[in-house]
This record gives structure tokens, C-alpha cells and sequence, in this order.
């Protein structure tokens, strides 16, 4: 019986499975929802309890379609950033998991900012001290839930990311992956260990943590998730973004993607060491066997979350909401989408969502034009900084739902000057962490993983409704606008 690859992408929004064969060929797909609850304004929380249940829900379903299938290994993508606290014993979460939309730090952050801690935090984790990361979340969760750090030194607790709540489910006592370990901001991106800086300066005892581990290796058994994976190893794990830029091949610098979600990233590898633009976060995207690999990244706060906001203002399926914006224009419309301040390049968390450029002919089709031109803008930004750290950027790789729609690609190779490479499949954080099981699993060696067949295709600029220079003048100017405090 031929070797199939199980893979699962927990996301913010839901949980997907995939089931690929030898060829890299996905045979099987499917998707469990999951909500999101916002008990005051700013916050954002979701249920680790039913995250678990969902990915045990996905792989059932997947499963169902592919009966008797032969699974020699499982690799699980996880959402990053959002960060939770449970139990060693029994993976039971003791906290809500405060997702990575969630701003209730914004105060904490505030408090602990100096010129000099914000110096001291961006050169040992790569990141900016901002409320998106871990670290201050679990700050936050350990400060209402465990104010002495009574439980948190006992180790009968543990903390972090996606993927290491889930592993431990699967019984594997905490351990993380170095990817997703390296977005909470507490380890040290040149290290790739904790950083007792960085611990002591958000008050998170090293023994609430999990042992960091590399993205490929026998983590657990994936007994739990199905009968029918009884005896599977789980042999990679990988943070999504970076799961998606493997499944590219984006094996070497220059080459640049951008995942279009409820946020976005645009990520590239670099070369350790090097100086990059300050609006760029430095990550480490995954350790493959050969140590930590480096990347930089721009991470958008609000790609498809800008086109759900407006379904649900013009209470209008977002289907539809997409198709008006595709076939709309703006007519001078900008819409900067602040809800929670701006992330890359600007790192503003008290910018605000600001609409311009209304009119009384403006009316619904408009502002769904303008969100959508809103995503092209953010992820332009974000490229032209790359452009200052990053040589030989040729085109643009794009995955993610919104990805498949043709006005925003034309949008997105006009305001960044290149050819964008459209990905057909839309499940690239699943394929990626399934490319490394593969190769973990012996499936297939790295030649054979460079060579898989990639349903890519490149997509020129069509014409733009309005002159590029002008649409990207108006915007700039929104933004400054949207940052005026």
C-alpha cells in the first residue's frame, strides 16, 4: 500500500487537514471551524479545548474520505503568536488562549518601553516589543491567573504557543518547535534558546516552558488525533507562515511570499547577521537538520479580517462582499484598517482605522473596493522594505484564500513593480509541514522535495483603475492620518 503523508494546519479561524500521497499530490482535504469570542473591546480570545476538538474533527473528516489508507507520519502547522497556559499532566488549558489579534497588553507594553528595553528586546528576539507576540500575553495570563508564579515555577504548569499545547495532548510533555518558540519573543532568535533577559523582563519563569526542539524529529504519537494513527509518528511541526514559504521551495534568500489570511505575512530567508530595515521582524523560519534558519518578515494585522469586518457592516455574505469589491471601484476611497493599530512597517499600536476620500457617491461597492486595495497597499508596503534588506527580490510569491482573486493580484503586481506567482493550492502551510514530514520520514530525500510539482502560475499587472503613483500617494497619506497621536 502506497506511504500517504497526514497534515494539519491549525489556523485562527479553523483547522485543516490534508492527506498527500508519494508524488506530493494531495488526495484528501478538511476543514473544522472554530470561533473566536471578544469579551471587551481590544480582546480576543479562543478555547483551547475546542481547538483540540477541532483538529481531532479535521483529521476525522480527512480521514473519512480515504478509508484504509497507510499514514507513515503526521505534520502539524500551527497559527502563531497566540499563547495559553495548561497543565503538563493532561494538556488541559487553565487559561483562555489569547490569540495573537488580542491587544489587552497594550497598557503592560506602554509600561515597560524605554528606548533602551526596546533596543535590548528587538536584538535578542528579532521582534518588536508589541502586543501581537506571546510574551507579553503570557505576562498578562500569569498575572490573573498565577500572581505569585507559584504554579508556573512548580512546573506542574506549562505555557506557550499552538503547537506545544497540542503536542502536549498528544503526549509529548513539554516541548515546542524553534519556529513558533522564536514569535513569542522570548527566546533568543541567534541562540535558539530561551533568553533570561527577555524571561525576566515579562516576568515568565523558565520552568513554565517548554524544551525547544527542531522542526523535524519524532515529537510524538499521533494516537489521540485518530484509531487509525495508531503507532503514526508526528515527525514535523512547523509555524504556519513558514510551513507556506517551505511548500513555495523558498529555500533561498530573494525569494519572497506572502500569505493572505485573516492577517497577512510576507516573509523571506535571509543570511544571519545582516542589517535589515527596523520595520521588519528577524524569525527564525524552521531547523530542518542543518540548524536554525533565519527569515524576515512583515506581519499585517488585517488582510481577510478587513473583508469580514465589511460583510458584517453591510450584513452581506462575504462572498459576496469579495465579488463586489472585485468588480467595484474606489473612486477615490482609502481604507486603512488600524482596528488594532498597524503592524509592519510601522509597529503603531495606537493608529486607528480611518476612512478617506468620502463622498456622497461613495457608497457600498466603494468601501469594499477600498478594502480590498487595502491589502494590496499593506503588503506593498511591507515589500518595499524588503526591497532595502533583501537583494534579487524578482517576484512574488502568494498563497492564502484571498490569493485567488484576480483583481487583487493585478492590484499587488502594480503597487510592488514585479510579477506575482499565484499558488493554486491554498493549503500551503498544510503542504509545507507535509514536504518535511516527508523528508523526515524518508518518503522522499531534498532533491525529490525540491522537484514536486508546484501549481504556481504568474500573473503581470493588468491595468489599474487609477495611476499607481496616485493610489499609492493617497494611501500613504491615509496612513499618516491613521497615526496621528
Amino acid at each position: 500500500m502506497a506511504a500517504h503523508l497526514l497534515a494539519i494546519d491549525q489556523g485562527t479561524s479553523a483547522t485543516k487537514c490534508i492527506l498527500v500521497d508519494a508524488s506530493g499530490r494531495m488526495v484528501a482535504k478538511a476543514t473544522a471551524p472554530l470561533s473566536e469570542y471578544l469579551p471587551q473591546p481590544g480582546w480576543v480570545e479562543q478555547d483551547a479545548e475546542e481547538i483540540w476538538q477541532s483538529v481531532q474533527q479535521a483529521v476525522d473528516a480527512c480521514l473519512a474520505q480515504q478509508p484504509g489508507v497507510q499514514v507513515v507520519g503526521v505534520g502539524i502547522s500551527t497559527q502563531r503568536e497566540s499563547a495559553v497556559v495548561w497543565r503538563r499532566s493532561d494538556g488541559r488549558a487553565v487559561t483562555p488562549l489569547l490569540s495573537w489579534q488580542d491587544q489587552r497588553t497594550v497598557a503592560l507594553r506602554d509600561r515597560l518601553h524605554t528606548d533602551a528595553v526596546e533596543s535590548m528586546v528587538r536584538t535578542r528576539s528579532g521582534l518588536p516589543l508589541d502586543p501581537m507576540f506571546s510574551a507579553l500575553k503570557l505576562g498578562w495570563l500569569l498575572d490573573a491567573f498565577d500572581p505569585q508564579r507559584q504554579m508556573a515555577r512548580s512546573g506542574q504548569w506549562c505555557a506557550g504557543t499552538v503547537d506545544a499545547y497540542l503536542l502536549n495532548r498528544l503526549g509529548a510533555e513539554g516541548v515546542t518547535e524553534v519556529g513558533n518558540a522564536s514569535r513569542t519573543q522570548l527566546l533568543n532568535v541567534h541562540t535558539g534558546d530561551w533568553d533570561t533577559g527577555l524571561l525576566e523582563l515579562f516576568g515568565v519563569p523558565r520552568q513554565l516552558l517548554p524544551r525547544v526542539l527542531p522542526s523535524r524529529g519524532h515529537f510524538a504519537q499521533a494516537d489521540a488525533l485518530h484509531p487509525a494513527l495508531r503507532g503514526v509518528p508526528v515527525l514535523s511541526v512547523m509555524a504556519d507562515s513558514h510551513a507556506a514559504l517551505f511548500a513555495h521551495g523558498g529555500f533561498a534568500p530573494g525569494q519572497v511570499k506572502a500569505t493572505l489570511g485573516t492577517g497577512s505575512s510576507v516573509m523571506a530567508l535571509t543570511h544571519s547577521g545582516g542589517a535589515h530595515h527596523p520595520g521588519l521582524c528577524l524569525t527564525i523560519a524552521w531547523d530542518a537538520g542543518q540548524g536554525p534558519v533565519q527569515a524576515l518578515e512583515g506581519n499585517i494585522r488585517a488582510a481577510g479580517a478587513t473583508l469580514r469586518w465589511l460583510a458584517d457592516v453591510f450584513e452581506i455574505p462575504l462572498d459576496e462582499a469579495l465579488d463586489i469589491a472585485s468588480r467595484s471601484d474606489s473612486h477615490g476611497v482609502c481604507l486603512v484598517p488600524g482596528f488594532n493599530g498597524l503592524g509592519a512597517p510601522w509597529w503603531d499600536t495606537q493608529a486607528t482605522g480611518l476612512v478617506s476620500g468620502l463622498t456622497l457617491s461613495a457608497g457600498k461597492s466603494a468601501l469594499l473596493a477600498a478594502g480590498l486595495e487595502s491589502i494590496a497597499h499593506q503588503v506593498a508596503d511591507v515589500v518595499a522594505a524588503m526591497d532595502q534588506s533583501v537583494a534579487g527580490i524578482h517576484k512574488l510569491y502568494l498563497d492564502g484564500g484571498p490569493s485567488r482573486n484576480p483583481r487583487l493580484l493585478d492590484m499587488l503586481s502594480a503597487y510592488t513593480a514585479r510579477p506575482v506567482v499565484q499558488c493554486a493550492d491554498p493549503e500551503l502551510s498544510a503542504l509545507g509541514v507535509a514536504h518535511l514530514a516527508g523528508l523526515q520520514a524518508g518518503v522522499w530525500d531534498i532533491a525529490a522535495l525540491q522537484a514536486l510539482p508546484r501549481q504556481q502560475s504568474d500573473v503581470l499587472a493588468g491595468t489599474p483603475a487609477e495611476p499607481v503613483a496616485l493610489s499609492r500617494q493617497r494611501w500613504a497619506l491615509a496612513v499618516a492620518r491613521a497615526r496621528l497621536h
